[in-house]
């Protein structure tokens, strides 16, 4: 049976998990990114350097990298229900946490441990995507997903602009740190992992759901062998495709405020705006490019419909991002930078699609390596940028090696089959259209 053969109206109870699994999203980069909207304010009330505030933010990214995978291969084990409970509760209590930080070397330990209850949210809430939602509509979900991030990623710094003239960074922490515990009561009371289980869905959605999946995995059963996952050739490409994005990404929630203000001069309340630019545009880029690989995957195969999407997306994000070096107006420069960094974003439908496909029943663990990856350019970015600025004295240097990473992300893209299963032999294209 195929999606396309449902013909029952189906209840819409997967629409509801989305509406979780987005509001996650929207907390992990609201708290992910509040700490660079404060930065000045933290540096200040804790005398630390641009070396020293660098190295917090790679803390987070060095041990976020380093439990993604055991995380990730967690959830395939216990399920997403409580796994993704526990890492909502873990980083909501390290950012209320954060307030509390009285020296660098208090700041760098919260970060870290941080990042590691962090680790896995992605994966994680991939795997319930795959779990809950057919193949031809994994692209739109995870589009929306990565749209409800980056918009809570674009607001954070207008929110927290407004809300310092009346209330200290610390408490700003500790009123952002309470919204997760709000949303593990929700999760927890409504969300099951198994689809069937649950009062809502009925037998029409269940069979939408089931149209074209891989079979979860038997519960407690291990994840896959992780030297067996890494000899898959199209995962090493998404992990360099991923990283790429992620070294992209973090630029933008750590160093683009300094970029902005220290090369086209903005002012403090230009910057407001123009540094949340890129992530308001990347939001209906993410929506954009999570349908587009749908229709495309129906249209022309899984493995058209994904590399398309991926391809385009980093060739036109390298010459938006290399040509915002070139414009003579700031506003164009900024601009133009901005619709190049939405466009790396329209690929992340068609990326973690890919690694549905890939990860089968195993896609916690799959995701995991990929996102692994990803934070190994995160880590990498603001020491990057920290050791251009001292040596050219601004920031232009980064641009170009941003550029020229996507680039490389749309060539991997070429080579990258999703339809090429990690640990099990590859199958006919299942959303492929019948000529």
């Amino acid at each position: 049976m195929t999606a396309a053969t449902i013909t029952a109206a189906p209840t819409r109870a997967r629409r509801r998990v989305l509406g979780y699994l987005g509001a996650l999203a929207f907390l992990t980069y609201l708290d992910r990114a509040c700490l660079a909207a404060i930065k000045p304010a933290v540096m200040d009330d804790l005398h630390l350097t641009m070396d020293q505030m660098s190295m917090v933010f790679s803390a987070f990214v060095l041990a976020y990298g380093v439990f993604e995978i055991p995380t990730g291969h967690w959830g395939d084990r216990i399920g997403r229900r409580r796994v993704l409970a526990r890492i909502v509760a873990w980083w909501s209590t390290c950012t209320i946490a954060t307030a509390g930080a009285f020296s660098y070397a208090s700041l760098l330990v919260i970060r870290f441990l941080f990042g590691a209850g962090e680790a896995g949210a992605f994966p994680n809430a991939t795997a319930a995507i795959a779990r809950w939602f057919p193949v031809t509509e994994q692209g739109m979900a995870q589009g929306m997903l990565f749209a409800s991030a980056h918009f809570g990623a674009a607001v954070t710094p207008l929110i927290v602009g407004g809300l310092l003239h009346v209330v200290s960074w610390r408490l700003l922490l500790v009123a952002f740190g309470a919204f997760g515990f709000i949303w593990v009561c929700a999760w927890w009371r409504w969300f099951r992992d198994d689809p069937a289980a649950h009062p809502d869905v009925d037998a029409a959605e269940l069979a939408l759901i089931a149209a074209d999946r891989v079979a979860p995995a038997p519960a407690g059963t291990a994840g896959p062998r992780l030297l067996a996952v890494l000899a898959n050739r199209s995962l090493l490409l998404l992990c360099l495709v991923y990283a790429a994005n992620g070294y992209g990404f973090y630029f933008l929630i750590t160093w683009l405020p300094d970029y902005l203000k220290g090369f086209h001069h903005f002012s403090p309340l230009e910057l407001q705006l123009y540094a949340g630019l890129p992530l308001l545009l990347s939001v209906p880029a993410d929506l954009f490019g999570g349908r587009l690989t749908d229709a495309l995957a129906r249209r022309y195969g899984l493995r058209m419909g994904r590399t398309l999407v991926g391809c385009i997306g980093y060739i036109l994000a390298g010459a938006a991002v290399v040509g915002s070096t070139c414009c003579t107006s700031p506003v164009a420069a900024v601009v133009l930078f901005s619709i190049g960094a939405a466009c790396s974003m329209a690929t992340l439908g068609a990326t973690w699609s890919t690694c549905t496909s890939i990860g089968g029943a195993t896609t916690g663990t799959v995701g995991a390596v990929m996102n692994s990856a990803s934070q190994i350019g995160a880590f990498c970015s603001p020491l990057v940028t920290t050791f251009i600025f001292k040596r050219y004295g601004d920031m232009t240097m980064q641009i170009y090696v941003i550029g020229a990473l996507y680039v490389v992300a749309a060539v991997a893209w070429l080579f990258i089959d999703a339809r090429a299963p990690a640990l099990t032999p590859r199958t006919a294209d299942p959303v492929a259209r019948q000529d």
